[in-house]
């Protein structure tokens, strides 16, 4: 079955700061965030394709570094939305009219991954396809390390109103992987797709289809997500 790689590279990375989307910031080694990102994909054998969620403005940008790196595996370039969710339905969406009518295909399999966790290994994602072997949903994550508070306000602040045990707790990362009929199902079956608390594409289907396991595989600490202008390596 192919795997196809979904980079969602379509923010705009505000809170990053330098006035540039963070993709495009350079990291410690002189590549951008987006190059280190896609080289991961384009360098392991178990991917077949990489698709690239990208806003239009940024899209001429990010096609000349492709065809500077001569990355092979990039095949589609999909334009990004003002969500996460709507950037994950485009992509579902171009990969659904690529496969529609491809009789040689009976399903594919969809990692979509942030491109704002650029230190992805290939181990990481070598286990994630070999998960996509037995399972239909595959998420990756980390066991939490801090205590979690559920809180709730009174009216003058946040009280603690839960304290969850921590051994049942993971912090999400990316790669999530799903066979695409399932993530597509998901998706058509969401009638609030700007739901706050669904901040992923394993919560769309956890919450979407609630009858589908999810399997979940140990993450990396390295697989970190650069969000603040703190979070990226000092030169």
């Amino acid at each position: 079955m192919k795997n196809i790689a979904v980079i969602l590279a379509g923010g705009r990375g505000s809170r990053a700061g330098e006035g540039i989307p963070k993709q495009f910031r350079t990291l410690k080694d002189g590549r951008t965030v987006f190059e280190t990102c896609v080289d991961a994909f384009e360098q392991n054998e178990h991917i077949d394709e990489i698709a690239v969620v990208m806003l239009l403005e940024y899209l001429d940008q990010a096609k000349a570094i492709a065809i500077r790196k001569g990355w092979q595996k990039v095949q589609y370039w999909v334009d990004g939305g003002h969500e996460r969710w709507e950037s994950s339905t485009n992509a579902v969406n171009a990969l659904n009219a690529r496969y529609a009518n491809d009789k040689t295909v009976s399903d594919v399999n969809v990692l979509i991954h942030d491109c704002a966790r650029p230190f992805i290994s290939q181990q990481l994602i070598t286990r994630v396809c070999k998960a996509l072997k037995s399972y239909r949903a595959v998420s990756v994550a980390l066991e939490a390390t801090d205590t979690i508070y559920i809180v709730q306000s009174d009216g003058r602040g946040s009280v603690i109103s839960e304290i969850p045990p921590r051994f049942t707790l993971r912090a999400a990362q990316t790669p999530q992987a799903f066979r695409l009929s399932l993530l597509t199902k998901a998706i058509r079956h969401n009638k609030q797709p700007a739901t706050p608390f669904i901040s992923d594409d394993a919560g769309l289907v956890f919450h979407e289809l609630p009858q589908q396991d999810i399997y979940v595989i140990e993450g990396e600490p390295s697989n970190r997500k650069l969000t603040f202008a703190e979070d990226f390596p000092d030169d």
